[in-house]
């Protein structure tokens, strides 16, 4: 077997369909577009979401919920977490500058401290929103929380 006897599998190659090359080619004509209507037309495409006509699928599915436009969105952060990261870094005065040098919120995030886990270091906190068992925790802790 030499590289100049290669060949692909028998009926793995098919020709490609030639359109508009006459009457001879089968495919000349109409061009396999058929007669007239819009599909004949040159441009014409249809939607993405076009089901053939049959009722779409965004007004079949039932409407369900509500999406308030208002709504806050909060970046979590436990006390355990807080507390791993008092501990590591001695630093006991956080603010949401702080939280985002120490990579546990992005700048543009809203910072709300949760009561998940123990805190058992002193720390002065200040965030957006805390919740009340992480506020008891912390002012148990002898800390203090204000609201940014």
């Amino acid at each position: 077997m030499e590289l100049n006897n290669l060949r692909p599998a028998q009926g793995s190659v098919k020709k490609e369909k030639r359109i508009g090359r006459g009457t001879g080619s089968g495919h000349g004509g109409t061009s396999t577009r058929g007669h007239k209507g819009d599909k004949a037309r040159s441009g014409s495409k249809e939607k993405r979401h076009f089901e053939g006509g049959q009722t779409p699928m965004q007004r079949r599915l039932p409407k369900r919920g509500f999406k308030n436009v208002n709504r806050e969105v909060f970046a979590p952060i436990n006390l355990g977490n807080l507390d791993a990261y008092v501990q590591k870094s001695g630093i006991s005065d956080l603010d949401v500058a702080a939280l985002v040098a120490a990579g546990l919120v992005k700048a543009s995030d809203k910072v709300k401290i949760l009561g998940y886990g123990t805190l058992t270091s002193k720390v002065t906190i200040k965030a957006h929103a805390v919740s009340a068992s992480a506020k008891a925790a912390i002012e148990a802790a002898g800390g203090s929380v204000e609201l940014v």
